[in-house]
């Protein structure tokens, strides 16, 4: 064996180790002939994995080696260079590898996804003063707030792109009428709304920006948008759930965790998706968990699940995580597991978002406000809320059942 080391031989006398440090030289071998110093780091990386077989039945594909080879023919490696490739999941999953081990600066992902995505909106606009108007909207409306922003959360990504398409829609709607966004009237926004699908009155945002503007008459009105209201897990559905997440071994101890952070204490599940090892303590004696400004004990059985993923951690025998923090370590390198991911994997034992509506709603009833939102990382208006909520449901029954009682049923 060529490196020496005992171990499963590949082929043609090489362990996998060995076959995959000659797929790594070979995909990022320059036109000159050598790894070029600037990727060294990753061809490194490559090589050391642990799980040598992964590496190479990924490194292999031939898109994965297109792409490889691709960016080792760049030159000078930047995030603007890779931007040039061709756009595909291969390219964003190398940029990640890129990144993680050092050779580009990290970038907002989001932030630069809604960058490269706006490029083709001037394109979809059938009108120039509307493409003017749109460029104007994008520019004060969404980049200056998410420029501002520490990091773009998925879910303001998502919100600007529907809300933005609707957008457009509605001035080539407009366009193909002969009407000038200026000149709308409310019987054009009220046509628009009924000639459509309840997603059309997405152009709440629009509508309101361009009359702060001065560019429309400020007496128009479009009804805000209201997602249907969301469905609230019932305490018996709850405690079903929490018995199977909490007292059985049929789920991952990573989706039990994620399970008694939702259904237990509450939590959004993008937010605990975003939990780190620094947010924990886990001794012989206790686990506790940063959720609010505090450390909330777990006493057992919900330890259980903390002290397992933290004998035995995953995702980090490739070299997407050299040193990763992440709790819950996704697929793409540097980033946790993606929300709809996980959802999906819960969702034979509950729906994320009717489990945490239905916690709150409980949680709400257990103290004052403030000390349950500091706790659990909310404010205190959203504590406030379910607790009104639930007062108003509680009120509900009472005086369903004392109607029941005077009518001797």
């Amino acid at each position: 064996m060529r490196c020496g080391a005992e171990d499963e031989l590949y082929s043609q006398g090489r362990c996998w180790s060995c076959a995959l440090s000659d797929y790594v030289d070979a995909a990022l071998t320059a036109p000159h002939g050598n790894v070029p110093a600037q990727l060294r780091p990753l061809a490194e990386a490559l090589k050391r994995m642990q799980r040598a077989n992964s590496g190479l039945t990924w490194i292999r594909q031939d898109h994965v080696q297109a792409t490889l080879r691709e960016i080792a023919a760049t030159g000078t490696i930047t995030h603007e260079a890779i931007d040039e490739l061709p756009r595909s999941r291969t390219r964003e999953f190398v940029r990640g590898l890129l990144v993680e081990h050092g050779v580009l600066p990290r970038r907002d992902h989001y932030l630069a996804a809604f960058t490269e995505w706006l490029v083709q909106i001037p394109d979809r606009v059938a009108a120039d003063e509307h493409r003017r108007l749109i460029d104007r909207w994008i520019r004060w409306s969404f980049l200056r707030k998410f420029s501002a922003m520490d990091e773009v959360p998925q879910g303001a990504f998502l919100r600007a792109k529907q809300t933005i398409t609707v957008g457009i829609e509605f001035l080539n709607w407009l366009t193909e009428r002969h009407v000038s966004f200026v000149d709308i009237t409310q019987g054009d926004i009220d046509r628009w709304l009924a000639s459509g699908p309840s997603t059309r009155q997405f152009i709440d945002r629009l509508i309101p920006w361009a009359q702060s503007a001065r560019l429309i008459n400020r007496d128009l009105l479009v009804p805000r948008h209201r997602r249907g209201t969301a469905s609230r897990m019932s305490s018996t559905d709850q405690a079903r759930a929490t018995e199977r997440i909490v007292h059985t071994d049929e789920l991952s101890p990573r989706d039990r965790a994620i399970g008694i952070l939702v259904l237990v204490f509450g939590q959004q599940l993008r937010k605990s998706l975003q939990l780190r090892w620094r947010d924990l303590e886990i001794s012989e004696d206790a686990v506790r968990v940063r959720l609010g400004s505090i450390n909330v004990e777990l006493p057992p059985p919900l330890d259980a699940p903390w002290r397992q993923l933290l004998a035995e951690p995953v995702n980090l025998r490739t070299a997407s995580h050299p040193s990763s923090d992440w709790v819950f370590v996704g697929q793409a390198p540097g980033r946790p597991i993606d929300p709809s991911h996980i959802a999906s994997h819960l969702r034979d034992v509950f729906s994320a978002r009717a489990a945490r509506l239905g916690t709150l709603n409980e949680l709400s009833k257990l103290g004052p406000v403030p000390i349950i939102a500091e706790a659990l990382g909310y404010s205190p208006a959203t504590i406030e809320a379910h607790r009104i909520d639930s007062a108003s449901t509680y009120s509900q029954y009472i005086g369903a059942v004392r109607r029941q009682r005077a009518q001797g049923i």
